[in-house]
């Protein structure tokens, strides 16, 4: 039994949903079954179910206390080529304020109560009792990890764990500042005459929004930002052509919220890149 695979059993036992991580800190891709939620499970990202594929598909909403699933044979194999276990804040009812820096620390020592604490290789993880929307980046180096986000697991920590505060709550709840890009020529491409997109093409669209969750996904600040843009260079590449369907802006939405991003900002994000465009 590899040590990730004893860890996981572990946490699973005290009721902490764990998930094995490959390089880069991000978890296992889906499998070909479920690619581009073929397998009709978790669409949104906010439900576990219906899909029933055994392996550790579907980020976040893999992580599971059923330690059949966790030592099953496909998991097995996730977990000797892992590089590091996290676990799902929320589904334990917990929330992670993950500081990220010797700023962020001072500022939690001085407004947060003293709660669990967990060192990392960067800061630490600032446990609480109860859950909530995740969000990135609410103040300089400071993440909001529980509800739909996985926290990679470094050991118990020390102190006893406190109730959620209203101070960590009121940090997502926030309105996030209006993105307002410069001004900028965009060239956006017609319908060709005959009424078919001229680049209309599984491969270029199939690439296309790849890149497009790649670059969501591997944003480590400026996460609104990131997003607002990604959206932007989509729409102005299909955005009149009629290339984008519904199951591709659930793609990209996934992504996004996977990164910490709320439903509604999302939709903010995708109106306000359309009337960018005047589209």
């Amino acid at each position: 039994m590899s040590e990730h695979l004893r860890i996981a059993l572990r946490l699973a036992a005290n009721g902490l949903p764990p998930l094995p991580l490959r390089k880069g800190k991000v978890p296992f891709g889906n499998c070909p079954a479920c690619a581009q939620n073929a397998c009709g499970g978790r669409p949104n990202m906010k439900n576990p179910g219906p899909c029933t594929c055994p392996a550790p598909c579907h980020g976040w909403a893999a992580a599971t206390t059923d330690p059949h699933v966790i030592d099953s044979p496909s998991w097995v194999r996730a977990w000797r080529e892992a590089a590091a276990v996290a676990y799902h804040p929320g589904g334990a009812g917990l929330t992670v304020v993950d500081l990220d820096s010797a700023e962020a620390i001072r500022w939690a020592r001085a407004c947060l109560p003293a709660t669990r604490i967990v060192r990392t290789t960067r800061g630490e993880h600032w446990l609480y009792q109860g859950v909530m929307q995740s969000a990135n980046a609410v103040r300089p180096g400071v993440d909001v990890k529980s509800s739909m986000q996985y926290a990679r697991w470094l050991g118990p920590g020390t102190g006893t764990i406190r109730a959620l505060p209203d101070v960590v709550r009121a940090l997502t709840v926030k309105k996030p500042p209006m993105v307002r890009p410069a001004p900028q020529v965009i060239t956006v491409p017609a319908r060709a005459a005959n009424g078919v997109c001229p680049h209309r093409t599984r491969t270029y669209l199939d690439r296309g929004i790849a890149m497009a969750e790649q670059r969501i996904t591997e944003a480590s600040s400026a996460v609104h930002a990131t997003v607002y843009r990604t959206f932007l260079a989509v729409l102005s590449t299909h955005g009149r052509c009629g290339c984008l369907t519904e199951a591709h802006t659930a793609r990209l939405f996934t992504a996004a919220q996977a990164k910490g991003e709320s439903p509604r900002h999302c939709a903010d994000a995708w109106t306000n890149a359309r009337t960018q465009l005047g589209l």
